[in-house]
């Protein structure tokens, strides 16, 4: 029995998408499907919590993660950085020398209980919203985003932590693939997602 635990803010959760329920929910759904055809059991569990930054992972992480363990083989994903970039009253939620430490911290924490560990870019922003504030007072950039997301590339390459990079699949067509608050996917943004990480998970099935 595998068990797949995605840490992550609203775009883990499934924020937007009444339809599908967002792109870890549609991995769900195709794991207990391939579990009635006769795969191997691989269960999915949504950790998301809209608003989230590395802070709150850390606070929640051994609970979360020791709760849901299996003691067989476990795949832990993290999803962090578009709530930790962003900026109100000319202030970011987390800077980056933080958030490198959070995301460091968090990967020593999910190695101890396994080497499957897996980072995921941020996504970009449309550009309705790139360097607006928004009605919730926050202000997103795109260039935070490479940023934040460099920071990511490298903490994989020096904890030798796979890094899943979503920005570079949404970057051509974002306007096509993120709803209208300009941050979310759309349903067919989320869908892709899913068929991105999908053979990560066909792995273990």
């Amino acid at each position: 029995m595998t068990n797949c635990l995605f840490f992550g803010d609203s775009i883990i959760y499934g924020e937007y998408d009444g339809i599908l329920g967002g792109w870890v929910d549609l991995l769900k759904r195709y794991c207990h499907a391939r579990y009635n055809e006769n795969a191997k059991e691989v269960n999915v569990f949504n950790l998301g919590i809209g608003g989230e930054t590395t802070e709150g992972l850390l606070k929640r992480f051994d609970v979360e993660s020791n709760a849901r363990k299996s003691p067989i083989e476990n795949l832990i994903f993290i999803s962090y950085g578009a709530n930790d970039l962003a900026m109100r009253e000319n202030r970011q939620a987390v800077s980056p020398k933080k958030f490198k430490e959070n995301l460091q911290t968090a990967i020593s924490k999910a190695k101890e209980t396994t080497d499957n560990v897996f980072l995921i870019s941020i996504l970009p922003i449309s550009k309705q919203i790139d360097g607006i504030t928004v009605s919730s007072g926050k202000l997103r950039t795109n260039e935070n985003v490479i940023v934040y997301n460099e920071l990511i590339a490298e903490i994989a390459s020096k904890t030798k932590t796979e890094y899943i990079d979503l920005h570079s699949i949404f970057l051509e067509d974002k306007e096509n693939l993120i709803s209208k608050d300009g941050v979310h996917p759309n349903e067919k943004g989320y869908e892709l997602i899913s068929e991105f990480v999908k053979p990560i998970i066909n792995k273990h099935l």
